[in-house]
């Protein structure tokens, strides 16, 4: 229930309370009725759901990704999908490996370039934005000297085509992927020990230490499993796209912060949540959409993802302090309170103390 006590004891609804956790989702519902009412016979149709879903897949992935090492305060810079997408279309393609193998290869160099990250991190102590956008750089580069800067165009197997392709109860495959992992990864941050040790981390990483979390060895798990979801989507984007090309992947990188930042603003207020990212997505592809069918400019995207990036760092940041506030004036209150208890200690007054014995006895 949103209230909060009055001195009475009794719960006064504040709308705030409400808005906080869920103004995202409440504007997500009003940009698709917006949409909906300007855009009757384009918006509001399954066709419609689906292209959203299944566009917008790749960046809901890439914001859980970023969401893990954001857990511990750091940033992973790497993302990108372009290496991840080129080796699963070209293993397959020009040196004939199976696609199961060409899958599990992309994820096992996807986990292996996200440890080296957490160690560049833990182990050499490089800033974590540094040492990502470095890691990143390198595997740009090595997407085009594999590519040539061509495109890898050949003949791809049914199943590998399906993993993006299929459907399930007309709900496109990857939508169904995204809701799994989401529900793996609220498992593992709201249920599990991993989740608080990685929320100590990032809140505080010399009282987690001292409280005898290893803080070296989440923060390098954390990037590690950055790594390997960022690997998959670069295996359903191969599986959409069909081709191989080094030029694709950097343009997801933004809104895939976006999102994660702005779901910080969301559901669990002041740190990054599963549930609050994958809102904040969804209001990036409604909106996105949205703007498109409207006949918008090719600029727009990035304006757009550009703008909710400074309005969510914002947001954030905002969420961030005020909840520190709220939780040091609840510290303060609570001491007042055990301030105001009498001591069971002290004597009632009125009755003098009791003398142990008396000389005439």
């Amino acid at each position: 229930m949103s209230g909060s006590s009055t001195a009475g004891g009794r719960a006064t609804f504040r709308p705030a309370q409400f808005l906080g956790p869920y103004g995202l989702l409440i504007l997500t519902v009003l940009l698709i009725v917006f949409f909906s009412l300007l855009l009757p016979s384009t918006f509001p149709t399954a066709l419609n759901l689906r292209a959203i879903l299944s566009d917008k897949s790749i960046v809901a992935f890439l914001s859980l990704a970023a969401m893990i090492p954001l857990s511990t305060n750091k940033f992973d810079l790497s993302i990108g999908v372009g290496l991840a997408h080129i080796l699963a279309i070209g293993l397959q393609v020009q040196f004939g490996v199976p696609w199961p193998l060409a899958v599990l290869a992309v994820l096992l160099i996807g986990l292996t370039v996200g440890t080296i990250n957490g160690l560049l991190v833990e182990a050499a102590q490089i800033d974590s934005f540094i040492a990502t956008l470095g890691t990143g750089s390198i595997l740009y580069a090595i997407s085009f000297a594999y590519t040539g800067g061509q495109q890898i165009v050949g003949v791809l197997p049914a199943p590998f085509i399906a993993i993006n392709g299929a459907t399930v109860f007309g709900i496109p495959a990857p939508a169904i992927y995204v809701l799994a992992l989401g529900v793996a990864l609220w498992v593992a941050f709201e249920y599990m020990p991993i989740g608080r040790y990685l929320y100590a981390i990032g809140s505080n990483p010399r009282a987690a230490e001292l409280s005898g979390i290893p803080k070296r060895r989440y923060v390098i798990l954390a990037f590690a499993s950055s790594g390997l979801i960022t690997a998959f989507a670069g295996v359903v984007l191969g599986s959409k796209l069909q081709i191989g090309q080094a030029n694709v992947g950097n343009e997801f990188l933004l809104p895939a912060f976006v999102g994660a930042l702005l779901g910080s603003t969301a559901i669990r207020v002041g740190r990054v949540n599963v549930w609050g990212t994958l809102v904040a997505v969804a209001v990036l592809a409604v909106g996105i959409s949205g703007i498109e069918q409207l006949g918008s400019s090719f600029f727009v995207e990035p304006l757009f993802n550009g703008t909710t990036l400074l309005i969510a760092v914002g947001l954030a940041g905002f969420a961030a302090r005020r909840r520190i506030r709220t939780a040091l004036r609840e510290e303060e209150r609570a001491m007042d309170a055990r301030q105001a208890v009498p001591s069971p200690d002290s004597a009632p007054s009125g009755d003098p103390p009791q003398q142990e014995g008396r000389a005439d006895d």
